[in-house]
């Protein structure tokens, strides 16, 4: 096997592990509440506050470490992450899990950040794309297998022992790391009002806001999933886990899709599958009338609504590149970053709208957020192509 293919493998795993870590908390809310003499509203508090940690520290971490080696930045980085992970096996109360799930949310999103940094020095560019959407699918891999795993483990053991299977999983990816990652990178640095210069182009903020909005579109419906499967469509309990399952798997077929995309013509070819999100999203009060259409709708948005994902990391990943190497890093960490932002605007319009229109309705503000993100896509697809006119035409003859 080709170190290529080894360090590939391995990036995957980081998403994994890094997947598995935060989202098994969901899986295993009621036995950390029944060990910890909490309620479970209060354990489902760690996840809102872990995704606003993840987003807020990470570009701080990534704009504080970026005069260090990445090489040795992400080493350390897996180190804090390991301890926080392992600090959450050992918590003995509420608030010493809330500290180690501050300490590992705090590295995560940074972690991820530079691994997809490395995706630019190890991979050929023709394989660049194929390689970043593996690395979001470990996210997809982490929700279909590893909270199931967990979960199991909780269940019949301790949830304790999910937590240290994910440590047992950081240890050996970390020696993996010590071994592929190439230790000498070539790397710009830069002050941090250097850095934060890549905000200002215009390619990059309004791709920013449509990261949000897509997240945000997303979770406008995904939030209620369950009960969409359940109460709207009626599907039994017993059926649920089987039903998570096959969207997990759609979710890591919409994950190489957004791959294949990003290689053959990117942003591009995006704004049709925005119009899709908005028919579907309009559409599915009438589709969860029945089992079959529900469904179907539910499976068929799974597949596209986030296909933006390799597209525009790559955007992000090029445009620092060429122009901004030394933002290459907090690059890098923008999508993860603003979907968590965009998570958080759609898990709280989804909680208002339920109270108001009703859960079989609260797909119509996804629908309104697709339509932002329509309209954010094209506009982004007329800056690249006018910031590409202006570059032809400013090149000496």
């Amino acid at each position: 096997m080709s170190k290529y293919r080894l360090q590939a493998i391995v990036f995957v795993l980081v998403a994994f592990m890094l997947g598995c870590n935060e989202f098994m908390v969901v899986g295993i809310l009621s036995d950390i509440a029944s060990h910890l003499h909490v309620s479970i509203a209060a354990v489902g508090y760690l996840v809102t506050i872990f995704a606003m940690v993840y987003a807020v520290s990470t570009p701080f971490i990534t704009i504080l470490t970026s005069k260090y080696s990445r090489y040795k930045t992400l080493l350390v980085l897996i180190v804090i992450f390991l301890i926080g992970n392992t600090l959450s096996g050992f918590a003995t109360d509420y608030w010493s899990m809330l500290v180690s799930r501050v300490v590992t949310a705090s590295v995560a999103g940074s972690i991820i950040s530079l691994i997809m940094t490395f995706t630019t020095t190890v991979a050929p560019r023709e394989k660049r794309a194929s390689l970043v959407s593996w690395v979001f699918a470990g996210f997809s891999i982490a929700s279909v297998i590893g909270v199931p795993i967990g979960t199991t483990i909780s269940t019949n053991y301790s949830w304790r022992y999910a937590f240290f299977a994910v440590s047992g999983i950081t240890v050996i990816i970390f020696f993996l790391l010590l071994w592929l990652l190439p230790k000498h990178v070539k790397q710009v640095q830069g002050s941090i009002k250097g850095q934060l210069s890549l905000l200002k182009d215009r390619r990059i903020y309004i791709a920013i806001i449509l990261v949000l909005f897509t997240a945000a579109t997303m979770y406008g419906y995904y939030t209620y999933i369950r009960p969409l499967l359940t109460t709207a469509l009626g599907f039994s309990n017993a059926s649920l886990n089987i039903l998570l399952f096959i969207i997990g798997i759609m979710s890591i077929i919409s994950n190489r899709w957004s791959g294949s995309i990003a290689e053959r013509g990117g942003l591009r070819g995006m704004p049709k599958y925005y119009v899709a999100d908005i028919i579907l999203l309009v559409l599915l009060p009438l589709a969860l009338g029945t089992k079959v259409s529900g469904l179907a709708v539910l499976l068929i948005l799974t597949l596209i609504v986030t296909l933006i994902n390799s597209p525009i990391q790559i955007h992000f990943l090029n445009t620092a590149e060429r122009e901004y190497p030394q933002s290459l890093v907090l690059a890098s960490s923008l999508n993860s970053i603003f979907f968590n932002f965009g998570i958080s605007l759609g898990s709280a319009t989804s909680s208002v709208l339920v109270g108001t229109v009703g859960l079989k309705n609260i797909s119509l503000g996804s629908a309104v957020y697709a339509l932002f993100s329509l309209a954010l896509i094209i506009t982004l697809n007329r800056v690249i192509k006018a910031q590409k006119q202006t570059s032809k035409v400013s090149q000496p003859n």
